[in-house]
């Protein structure tokens, strides 16, 4: 017989653990099924473990490039990256021993397999010792992520060439590398492998890198890496990727003529595709678009009553905040429970490379092909006394103002910790407030939040401190 629930979650990670939650807050009684971990990509091979490389690496770059700076001298100084790597995996076990601790909490069913829909209201979940598990379920929840997106002539050996998965487990270094791809992912091991002394050339077929910011965010990041010895190679099309005795060698091309870069390794960072196949979803008549996504509506419904997807195998945006947002939402209309509606384009975005990178809403671009007259204001991390403080000063913060109404449309930020400035400006957006309220907000002295206000000043042309 099977096991009844009122809800079944098909996906362990920050999208599927948060509607499990949620769905047992709200009187439901709950399963979820991974077969792999719990905390899914995000806290095993993902944003957790990645942020623990990246302290380790801003620790790092300050030894080896700019000790002097802050009084600092050794005659031999040694980095053992393994012991990075060994930092990052205990806080992503403890992380996961927590969410752990959570299903246990809530009274929630864990089952660890291969899950596969039969029926809209029934899942059977095949353990790694082939034992079946049949779950009969009234909603069915689809939070399965997404997985590294690969042509299928680039051969991933995880040695030579890797992805995202590989790289963040490895324990030694590669001497020099070539990055395919300048999104997060990619900017972000830049940095980590940089602050070691490694060889990074970032290449990136649009014609700027992290080129889903703003073009500003863009010049600045490249300027910065630069100095940092960071080569980039924007408006470059990979032609080839082939692991030789040696390492690697990449073939790009530009304008008609093609380039063989060298190196130890190549890192493949240019995407995602979604985890929808397998899981008997169009068997049951869920509807799936062209790219492989689950159709949903702001309710995080699909195409077949009972059954819901979140987060990333929906394609709406890819981040783990977003999805735990969706998966709130999910059980909320599961239980018949008040909820929102998601803007999906002013969710904040951060990146954790060094300097960081913040945005949320329309660029400057953005609002003025959408017929905004806009009003800008921009306040320079230099002018700021924390950031000077910190020896961390590039960058700036860039408000977006619809001129007529006063109404914040978006922010972009490059620079010291700006991914923990975000929140300010996103509720701001969200309770309506204007840069001149945000403005009048007194913020504490010194603090980089100051960079904010005097951006909100900057929009209004009151400017204080510049």
């Amino acid at each position: 017989m099977p096991e009844n629930f009122d809800v079944v979650v098909i996906g362990a990670g920050p999208a599927g653990y948060v509607a499990a939650i949620r769905a047992a807050q709200l009187k439901q009684k709950v399963a979820i099924v991974d077969k792999q971990w719990l905390g899914g990509v995000c806290l095993n091979v993902g944003c957790i473990p990645s942020k623990s490389l990246l302290k380790n690496a801003e620790v790092a770059h300050t030894l080896r490039e700019r000790a002097k700076d802050f009084g600092f001298s050794f005659d031999n100084l040694k980095l053992d990256y393994s012991v990075a790597v060994k930092r990052s995996r205990q806080n992503s076990d403890r992380l996961v021993k927590g969410i752990g601790f959570l299903m246990k909490k809530n009274n929630i069913a864990v089952f660890m397999g291969e899950a596969h829909l039969t029926q809209p209201t029934t899942v059977t979940v095949t353990g790694k010792d082939g034992t079946l598990t049949e779950l009969s379920a009234k909603n069915v929840i689809v939070a399965t992520g997404a997985s590294a997106a690969v042509p299928g002539a680039w051969k991933i050996d995880g040695q030579k060439v890797v992805t995202y998965n590989e790289a963040i487990l490895q324990t030694t270094l590669p001497k020099s590398v070539v990055i395919i791809g300048s999104g997060a992912i990619g900017v972000e091991f830049a940095t980590v492998w940089s602050s070691y002394g490694v060889d990074v050339t970032i290449v990136e077929m649009l014609p700027r890198i992290v080129p889903l910011e703003d073009e500003e965010i863009s010049k600045e990041l490249e300027k910065e890496f630069k100095k940092r010895g960071i080569k980039t190679l924007a408006g470059h099309k990979v032609e080839s990727v082939e692991a030789t005795g040696a390492g690697v060698k990449v073939k790009v091309s530009a304008e008609g003529k093609e380039t063989l870069l060298e190196a130890d390794q190549a890192l493949v960072a240019i995407g995602f595709r979604p985890n929808s196949k397998g899981l008997g979803l169009e068997e049951v008549g869920v509807r799936i678009n062209e790219r492989g996504f689950v159709e949903v509506n702001e309710k995080m419904q699909t195409s077949v009553p009972g059954i819901w997807a979140i987060g990333d195998v929906t394609g709406k945006l890819m981040l783990a905040h977003v999805g735990s947002a969706m998966g709130i939402v999910a059980a909320e209309h599961i239980a018949g429970h008040e909820s929102v509606t998601l803007d999906y384009e002013m969710m904040p975005r951060a990146t954790y490379c060094q300097p960081q990178i913040a945005s949320f809403g329309m660029t400057e671009a953005q609002a003025k092909e959408r017929g905004h007259a806009v009003k800008i204001g921009r306040f320079p991390f230099q002018a700021n006394g924390k950031a000077l403080g910190m020896g961390d000063y590039g960058g700036f913060v860039k408000i977006v103002v619809d001129e007529k109404y006063g109404e914040l449309l978006g922010a972009s930020m490059i620079g010291p910790e700006v991914t923990e400035l975000l929140p300010e400006l996103t509720l701001a957006r969200m309770m309506e407030l204007t840069p001149h309220e945000i403005a009048r907000n007194v913020h504490a002295h010194p603090t980089l939040s100051e960079a904010i206000m005097e951006a909100a000043h900057g929009a209004s042309g009151q400017a204080i401190h510049i």
